[in-house]
């Protein structure tokens, strides 16, 4: 399912397609296998709770370097970094709910604090 997220505190509003990820499996998949991720769409993986381990992820069997932003249960902002093909793992500086993977070049489009809203595609 695709969903809509766009910021509404930065300066120059982003705005994404993005797949929800709610399930053990598709949070387990993430983007792995696939060959390039579109400047426009995202991945947002869902957490049962705020967890600083569990919002951990693996660049294992990744093709690409992705951005990656991590959220807080009130869709803050809350860290963010470029996450490397093949590196071991990368962890927020907080607890995180959700977790954006995007295109590396949307990595300066997100500012710590920055509020999201995740809404159904019309």
């Amino acid at each position: 399912m695709f969903r809509k997220l766009t910021t509404q505190s930065n300066q120059n509003p982003v705005e994404l397609s993005v797949e929800w990820a709610d399930t053990f499996f598709s949070r387990f998949m993430g983007l792995m296998g696939r060959k390039e991720i579109d400047q426009s769409n995202g991945l947002v993986l869902v957490l049962d709770k705020e967890s600083k381990i569990n919002a951990a992820i693996h660049m294992l069997f990744m093709r690409f370097n992705i951005a990656v932003i991590w959220l807080s249960e009130d869709f803050k902002v809350i860290d963010k970094i470029i996450a490397k093909k093949w590196h071991l793992s990368y962890q927020p500086q907080a607890a995180a709910k959700y977790i954006l993977e995007t295109h590396p070049t949307n990595l300066t489009l997100f500012d710590i604090g920055d509020k999201i809203q995740i809404s159904n595609e019309n």
